[in-house]
Formats: structure tokens, sequence, C-alpha cells
């Protein structure tokens, strides 16, 4: 039986699509359709279509599975282009989001912002404080009801709230997390007020399913971020899915999630698809290295819009963000920890007035529309892109496979126009200042966020990826302080490949509070039932969400993480448990252990504190179903020597090592066979990537056909 799988990945520039099909793998991309997501998404497909000689309805119905991650909720939240929300809270906390927490005025501040504090001012709120109400309603924090919610109170702001123009509500009450009656009933409210069946139909939110966890700034943050991210992510994906189905697919749509994992997108939050391509890299990158027997791996992207990174450390993509931030919002809950600047082939290269015409690049970027000023398309400024098609690394005329046609007279236009005149120096000049900017940018962000693990950059082997990563790798790598480079085949879409490699996996989280280890006794907990009651609880869900999806229970594994500290002490630590339940004094023994090792190695042996108490605070439920991962193929080996043909032509680049533009050979990547080597300076042209060679470096071509770039 024919095994097919689908994967997109729709960036800020391109939609990238990897395909396995009967045993063959195929990659395209297309430029990303912002004005309408699903256009791009299915020319993509048509192409993946064409490149197997099959028309799309064929495709798509032998198709078991799509997989499916974007950029929407990035742009949604950056362009504030979301509905007009209401916040409904308990009287008294209207001004939870605006208070913030103690430093929110520097979240997500680079320190040279922070530094500037006469320039610093808060976020400002998603919704206004004039669509705040607070409710007359009471629960303390053991779940108990200390007063009643007043309904006739709440119609009144209810109204008020509508008559203001709220298009959605977002309901978080304090302590709802221990008790959500009162939250579920101003739900029943409103929608026994608005019907569905009325054009005046308006969603409801609830802190209590979208995050069932102490801390109420967190909690409010995280729902009000999800509210506001859910119409455009709905509409983009359901036309998408209306165009997948009118063109002979029937079956899931899985979206991939920022926690390392995927589900039905009936059964995903708008805020889980939050950076969801940068983590398929992220896991991709893993998986691949396990293949290739690399154990600590850079991941990097560098697409149209931005430069992307992770860490595998001994196999693993282990670096989890618990509060990570989103827009400068403090939220609550678990994703895979990855970094991304303002660094692409699409960045603008500009000079800062402020800055006495200093010149830099990006945190700006052209898009796909208009794109960089060679594209031809309207856009004026200087791009990465265009300083490359400058210097002689990118060949105008093969860009994209020779589907988009540049312009080199536009892009030195562009350089001239706003670099190199007003700085009085030539246009290569200025081509090569904003080459060298953007890859130490890049560089630097490797190399603090290698030194801020605790780890040495020249321990890693980076993998670069993304349609302008194979272009810069060879600058930004070395920079880094890193010296062995991997390129892959698919790696113009390796975002796409990555989601390809990824598990069923949902998160469920419940806080709960009780005490593993009495202060000063350390004497164990003896009501068993109510860690095991919440466990099971969440154990329930996650068996009605998955089996929903089409998966028997029995491919379902789960797993336990528990946040706990130890009492008097901060630092709240998150690990796995050993046990799913806990029924002896022994139990609690296994899980006290896992929690007193793992926070001697993330602290210190010296800091571990029985004697005050151990506190549980939350429980994560993990539920994996594991999925089919891609094959490789291999190639058979051949000679050191290219063979004449994989030679395509010479051309003019510049070389700083030379300083000089010098001919240069070119080289076609699908003409390089295992065993090849190739010294540079050299260029080696793919359909959707350009790798420059820079001298001192050589290049392999290994057997799965896999580019392994090395310092001689």
């Amino acid at each position: 039986m024919m095994k097919v799988s689908l994967d997109v990945d729709i960036g800020g520039t391109f939609t990238d699509l990897f395909l396995s099909y009967d045993g063959k793998t195929v990659f395209a991309k297309t430029p990303t359709t912002g004005y309408n997501l699903s256009v791009g998404f299915m020319r993509v497909v048509k192409d993946a279509a064409a490149l197997l000689g099959i028309s799309v309805n064929e495709l798509l119905g032998s198709t078991e599975v799509v997989r499916y991650s974007t950029t929407i909720a990035m742009n949604t939240l950056l362009q504030r282009t979301g509905p007009k929300l209401a916040l409904i809270t308990t009287e008294g906390f209207e001004d939870i989001v605006p208070i913030g927490k103690g430093a929110s005025w520097s979240d997500q501040l680079t320190f040279r912002e922070i530094r500037n504090l006469a320039r610093i001012v808060k976020p400002e709120p998603i919704i206004s404080r004039e669509m705040t109400v607070g409710v007359k309603e009471r629960v303390n924090s053991r779940g108990e009801i200390v007063r009643t919610l007043d309904e006739e109170d709440f119609l009144e702001k209810l109204q008020y709230l509508v008559d203001r123009g709220a298009r959605g509500f977002v309901v978080s009450l304090l302590f709802s997390y221990a008790n959500p009656t009162h939250e579920r009933r101003i739900a029943e409210i409103i929608r026994r007020e608005y019907p569905d069946f009325y054009l005046g139909a308006m969603p409801v939110v609830l802190s209590s399913e979208v995050t069932p966890k102490q801390n109420e700034y967190t909690r409010t943050v995280t729902t009000i971020l999800n509210s506001y991210l859910h119409y455009s992510m709905w509409e983009q994906i359901s036309g998408t899915g209306d165009e997948l189905r009118n063109s002979g697919y029937d079956k899931t749509i899985m979206m991939v999630h920022n926690s390392g994992g995927m589900a039905e997108v009936f059964r995903t939050a708008a805020i889980q698809t939050f950076n969801g391509g940068p983590v398929a890299g992220l896991i991709g990158g893993a998986n691949v290295g396990k293949i290739l027997g690399y154990d600590n791996i850079v991941v990097s992207d560098m697409g149209g819009t931005s430069f992307d990174l992770g860490l595998v450390v001994a196999g693993s993509s282990r670096f989890y963000q618990y509060h990570p931030l989103i827009d400068r919002w403090w939220v609550d809950m678990t994703v895979l920890e990855t970094r991304s600047i303002g660094a692409g082939g699409g960045s603008i290269a500009w000079l800062n007035p402020v800055m006495g015409n200093r010149l830099e690049v990006g945190p700006q970027g052209a898009g796909s529309m208009p794109g960089p000023a060679s594209y031809n398309l309207g856009g004026t400024d200087p791009t990465v892109t265009d300083a490359d098609i400058v210097l002689g690394y990118i060949n105008p005329d093969y860009y994209h496979g020779g589907r988009m046609k540049l312009d080199k007279g536009r892009a030195g236009a562009a350089v001239m126009d706003k670099v190199a005149r007003p700085l009085g120096i030539e246009v290569e000049e200025a081509a090569l200042l904003i080459k060298k900017i953007v890859d130490a940018n890049m560089g630097d962000t490797i190399a603090k966020e290698t030194f801020l693990r605790g780890f040495k950059p020249n321990d890693f082997i980076l993998f670069a990826f993304g349609g302008a990563g194979p272009t810069h790798c060879c600058s930004y790598g070395p920079y880094a302080g890193i010296n062995k480079i991997a390129v892959f085949p698919f790696s113009p879409v390796f975002c796409a490949f990555g989601s390809s490699t990824m598990d069923i996996l949902h998160l469920y989280e419940q806080s709960l509070r009780l005490p593993l280890l009495a202060p000063g006794t350390m004497k164990p907990f003896e009501d068993y039932d109510i860690f095991n009651n919440t466990v099971k609880s969440l154990q329930e869900k996650a068996i009605k969400d998955i089996t929903n999806e089409g998966f028997p229970v029995e491919s379902i594994k789960f797993g336990l993480e528990i946040e706990a500290k130890y009492g008097g002490q901060l630092n709240i630590l998150r690990f796995m448990s050993p046990i799913l339940y806990i029924n002896s004094e022994a139990d609690i023994a296994e899980v006290y252990k896992a929690f007193e090792d793992e926070y001697c190695r993330v602290y210190n042996r010296i800091s571990a504190y029985p004697q005050g108490g151990v506190d549980v605070l939350n429980l994560i439920l993990r539920a994996t179903v594991d999925h089919p991962k891609p094959e490789l193929p291999t190639y058979p080996r051949a000679k050191e020597t290219p063979d004449s043909e994989a030679l395509k032509s010479k051309r003019d680049a510049f070389w700083v090592e030379y300083g000089e533009f010098r001919p240069t050979p070119v080289y076609d990547a699908r003409a390089l066979k295992n065993g090849n080597i190739i010294n540079g300076a050299a260029i080696i042209e793919a359909e959707d990537t350009t790798i420059v060679l820079p001298p001192m470096l050589k290049l392999s071509v290994d057997k799965y056909h896999n580019f392994i770039l090395e310092m001689t």
C-alpha cells in the first residue's frame, strides 16, 4: 500500500513543502501569498504534483496525512490585526494586565534597549482597560466559593461590553483553576444571551480551559493571546481545509505545536502554533543527527525573514521554556526553546541616523511582496539577497531554479542609492559590509546561546538550512567558532521536513499544590487520591482527544512531569516523574529522588534542602503516539573528483580572503555524488539555495547526498 505524507511550512517569504510519496521524497518552494495563505499552500502542492507527474487530485487522494506549520500567529500579533476582545475578571483585579509583574516593562527587550530607560514604555495591552470589567464573585485559593456570582450585575456589564464593540470574550477569574464554576456560568450566560443562531454570536474563551494553572497574570495573558490569535488562525486554516477537500483530500490536517509535537487542527489551541516552524526544524535536526551520528548540533535556519536557531545536546532537543515571552507577554505554557532574530535574505540594510548613520541590517524585512529590490516588484530597499547578487554569490537567472528571474541592476542600484553613496564608498564595498553585518549578527547569536548554556561552540556541528542558510553558513558558523557544517538536499525546506519526523504529542497541565515532604519532619504526604485523581482526570482528557483523532488507546504513551520546589526556596524545578501514580511511601521516595537528582544537576548538590520540605505545584501529563519517520535514501560511492558535467560554469565572485573578485567555479548540486570533494573557493547551486564555499574550506558529499563543509 502506498504511504504518502505531505508537510507544509508557511514562512514570511516562502511556503515550503516536503513530500514522502511511495518511498520517494520531493520538496518544493513557492512565494508566500500573505493576502491568502491557502493560495500559496495550493500552489506548492501543485508544484509537487507536477514533479511527480501526477494531478493534484491524484496526489491528495492518496495522501494519508497533511502536517502544517505557519507564521499566521506571529504575523497577527506583530501587526495587531486581531479582533476587538473584552476581558471579564474578578472585581478588583481589572488592572492585572496593565500592572503586569515587576519587570514586565523590560520583557523581550535587548540589553541596549533596557539601558535606554528614558525611551522604554510598557507594552500596550491587547485588550484595553475600557474593554475590561470586573464581576462580583470570589473563589479562594482552595477552590471554595466565598462570594457567589452576581448574575444581574454581570448582565449589565456584558451589555456595556457589547455596546462598545466586543467581538469575543476572555474570562479569567481569580483562582478559577481550582474551581471553574463561575467561569463556566459566565460562558453559559453569554451563550444564552447571544446564541449561535444569531448573527451577534461571539466566542467565549475560559482561562480554566486554556491553562488551568496558578499565577493570575500569566494565566490571563495566555488566554488573551489564544483568543486574539484564534480568529486569523481559523480563517486561514479553514480556507486551506476547504481547498484541500475540494481537491480530493478527506483526512486529518495535523498542526505542528511549539511543544515539539503535533495534533489535529480541531484539537489545537491557536497559541500552540506560535513558532511551530522553527520547532519543527529543531526536532528534524535532532532526528537527522541520530542518523548521521552527531550528538551536539546547532540547528540554524536563515530564511527570507528571520534567522532561527536551537540546540541539540547529547542527541536531545531538551531545552524547554516553561514561561516563554511572546511579543513582550509572559505566558504560561511549555515550548521548545528556539531563538529568533530579524536576519534573513529579505532583511533590509539601512542607515541609522540616531547612531550617526551607522549601517544596520534588519530586523525589518521586505517579505515576499514587494520583496528585495532585485525581485522587481516595487521594492526599493537593499536587502541581504541584493548584496549577495552584487557580490556574485547568487545567480539572478537561476534563483528559485530559474522560475524567478532577479534584476541584478536593481539590486546594485538599491545598494548604491541607500548605502554606498551616503557612506561615500563603492557599491561592492557596501554589499560586503551588509554581508559582514548580517553574518556577525547571526554568529554572535549562536555564540551567546552556546556559551550561556555552558557549552563551547567548537563542540557542535552546525546544521544550515533555509533558503539563505547555505549561502551564509560558512561565514556565520566560523564567526561563532564552529568549524564543521552540514547542508542537506532538503535544507531549503528543512522545517517542512522536520514536521515529518514529529510524533503526536499532547500536553495537559493542572495546578495542584500539596506537600510531597513535610517541612522539618520530611514526612511524606498520605492523601494519595488528590494526586492520583488529578492525573487520572488529565489522562481521561488525553484519551478522549487522541482517540478522537483516530489513534487506538493502546498506542498512547504517558509520561508525567512535575513542577516542585523546596520549602522556603524560590526556584521552581520541572522534572520527569518515574511513575504516573503514587500508592505508597516507596513511590514518594522514588519521585523525590528524581526531583533531587534533577535539582542537583541544574543547581548544585549543596543546595538540596529536604529538611525544608518539598511542595508540588503543577502536574503536566505528556501523551505521545509514535509516528513513522521518513528514511533518508543512500547512494553508491563515487570518486573524489566530481564528474565534468557537475561543473556548470565560472563567474566572478568576491572573496574576502583575496580582497577582490575572482573567476569562481560553479557546480550543479544535483550532479555531485557520494565521495566527491570540492575545495574552495567555489559555488554550488541547487534549485532553491546556493552554497558559498570560501577558500580554506572543503566540501565533501556523504552517502545521503549531504554536503559536509570543514576547514582545511
